[in-house]
């Protein structure tokens, strides 16, 4: 199997792997699913993703695909889709680089170039995942803040409250922010994002320029992606990729002030999914965006 053949007959990937007519290296993944290199018989590889213990849900790794190859449209920096299939992924192949200052100036722009694009409504065109969790894309116009409540904080909320990870008092901390979000959200209408763009997201290549791998993309708000840029330790060169950013594509007032409400989405999907390590987190964030 080489590349031409595998970008003709993609059903055919899981056979040739069952079978190991394919070599195939684990390399770093997820909690959710595992990640190996396939090299092809013409020596070229191919990054593939599996649901990690039994079946994915229906659509899964489709909501991906569908999703790169939208962020791409865009003009964003995206592994291109090879196969996408019921059971796994496919996609091209980006050698692992260094992040370099360089790099991360190229990254604020793409960042700029992708948020300019339009995503019409709130949510997308297909059914949508962030990690292992059901994600509404259900599309909604009106104001942000609203839907953001309602679709990005809300069903957190009760997984999470549901599972014991949050005790009563980041509850009433993030309900009091829900019940009187207005305040705090922004004005703009809704860009296309990535989602879930954690630092580890980010694929620092070789070629010197950043990947977003992994998206949960959606119409939304585009100080959420930059948010979520600085969570767990930051991506390296934080303060080079919003400058650049900001030069092409400049925030309104007082953004930075809503850093920790834009977080907030991505740390409830963190309790809701793995449990109380991330409550402190969640708790910090909500009493920040309160003040703020």
């Amino acid at each position: 199997m080489d590349q031409a053949y595998l970008r003709a007959h993609p059903e055919h990937l899981p056979t040739f792997l069952t079978h190991q007519r394919l070599r195939e290296t684990p390399v770093g993944g997820g909690s959710t699913c595992s990640a190996s290199r396939l090299t092809l018989d013409d020596g070229t590889s191919v990054f593939a993703k599996t649901w990690r213990s039994g079946e994915p849900p229906e659509g899964f790794f489709a909501a991906e695909a569908s999703g790169l190859a939208w962020l791409g449209e865009a003009g964003a920096p995206v592994p291109e889709v090879i196969a996408a299939l019921p059971t796994m992924l496919a996609t091209e192949w980006i050698e692992p680089g260094e992040p370099t200052r360089s790099a991360a100036e190229q990254l604020g722009r793409d960042l700029a170039t992708l948020h300019r694009a339009s995503a019409g409504a709130f949510g997308a065109r297909w059914t949508g995942f962030i990690g292992p969790l059901a994600l509404d894309n259900t599309p909604a116009t009106g104001a942000w803040g609203a839907w953001f409540a309602e679709r990005r904080l809300q069903p957190y909320l009760r997984l999470s409250a549901d599972r014991g990870a949050l005790t009563t008092t980041e509850i009433g901390l993030v309900e009091q922010i829900i019940n009187t979000i207005s305040p705090y959200g922004g004005k703009e209408p809704p860009s296309r994002t990535h989602g879930d763009l954690w630092p580890g997201n980010v694929l620092w290549a070789a070629d010197g320029r950043a990947r977003l791998v992994d998206p949960a993309a959606q119409g939304g708000h585009r100080e959420t992606d930059l948010a979520e840029l600085a969570l767990f330790g930051g991506v390296p060169h934080l303060a080079t990729v919003l400058d650049a950013y900001h030069e092409a594509y400049p925030l309104a007032d007082g953004w930075e002030a809503r850093v920790p409400l834009h977080q907030l989405h991505l740390l409830l999907v963190h309790t809701a999914a793995f449990g109380g390590g991330y409550r402190d987190a969640v708790r910090t964030a909500a009493q920040s965006a309160l003040r703020g």
